[in-house]
């Protein structure tokens, strides 16, 4: 007979794998959910940052347009006011206050007169004015110099003011023609930049008007004023000693170019400025022309009170 050879047939090997599958499955899960919470999270937190942010930018543009119509009525109730009288009866400056919506408005208007035209004013005031600011006499002439030549024709000097240019190594000359805006004065040469940034409150090229008008001025204007007083002179109680009224280089008369500056205090605590120069006009179907339009907060001094409404007196 033959012996059958039986192989016992091993039992499989039990997976140890098998035994611990739920708990790594459940351990992924768990993580896999913490990543999606933390994502949700971050996700949660840009958008929080986003409508917040977004939230801001609306109401500042808000504030913004509202500024900007504020600003607009202010300069129309300023230019009926003075439309409204006969030319020779207009006041030289005056102000306005209104209220309206969540703002109180002010605004003050003065004549361009009150300041310098860089276009037409003489020598003798525009050294008057770079003395009165602490230049030294000969040198305040020698900067008036400079304003003249840069307005002058370039035919009536033989090229010397383009010369003075080129010399300082500039890539321009003199314009020959006009002040086109009072920040043009930057581009003539010589000047100190300390000088410059002092002048330009004082200085237009919206009054056409060789003299200014001293009972608008202001002090360091004044003193421009050949005999005019000191900018820091006063009449013994705290006033600007006022200029006499035959003083050399005045006038009593407004300029058509009227300049407005208007102050906007909104309930929420934000403020803004905004100023304005306008030119008069006595025909066609509107009042005035706008010549210079500016909305900038820093015009408002740190020191100025708010503006109260028309007939409210100030404590």
């Amino acid at each position: 007979m033959t012996a059958l050879l039986v192989t016992p047939v091993p039992e499989p090997a039990q997976d140890t794998r098998a035994q611990d599958t739920p708990a790594r499955r459940d351990g992924f899960i768990l993580v896999a959910v913490l990543w999606i919470l933390a994502a949700l999270a971050t996700l949660a937190t840009v958008y929080a940052v986003y409508i917040s942010s977004t939230a801001t930018a609306a109401a500042v543009r808000d504030d913004s347009l509202l500024a900007h119509g504020l600003a607009t009525a202010a300069v129309e109730i300023a230019a009926l006011r003075l439309v409204a009288v006969p030319k020779d009866k207009r006041p030289s400056s005056g102000e306005v206050a209104f209220r309206m919506g969540k703002a109180s408005v002010s605004a003050t208007f003065v004549s361009e007169a009150a300041r310098i035209d860089l276009n037409a004013a003489p020598k003798e005031l525009l050294a008057g004015l770079f003395t009165a600011l602490g230049a030294q006499p000969e040198a305040a002439a020698d900067y008036a110099d400079r304003i003249l030549g840069f307005r002058a024709p370039a035919s009536g000097d033989g090229g010397r003011e383009a010369e003075l240019y080129r010399d300082a190594g500039l890539d321009y000359g003199p314009r020959g023609a006009s002040f086109v805006h009072v920040e043009e004065i930057w581009r003539v040469v010589g000047l100190p930049p300390a000088l410059v940034e002092q002048a330009l409150p004082h200085l237009t090229v919206f009054s056409g008007r060789g003299e200014i008008n001293a009972a608008d001025a202001d002090p360091v204007v004044r003193a421009s004023l050949p005999g005019g007083p000191p900018p820091d002179a006063d009449d013994g109680e705290g006033a600007q000693a006022a200029p006499p009224a035959d003083l050399p280089g005045t006038i009593r008369d407004a300029s058509d170019a009227v300049r407005v500056r208007i102050r906007m205090d909104f309930d929420t605590g934000r403020r803004r400025a905004a100023e304005a120069v306008i030119l008069l006009r006595d025909f066609g179907d509107d009042p005035y022309r706008v010549l210079s339009w500016r909305e900038d907060a820093e015009l408002i001094p740190d020191d100025a009170p708010p503006p109260r409404p028309k007939g409210e007196r100030r404590p």
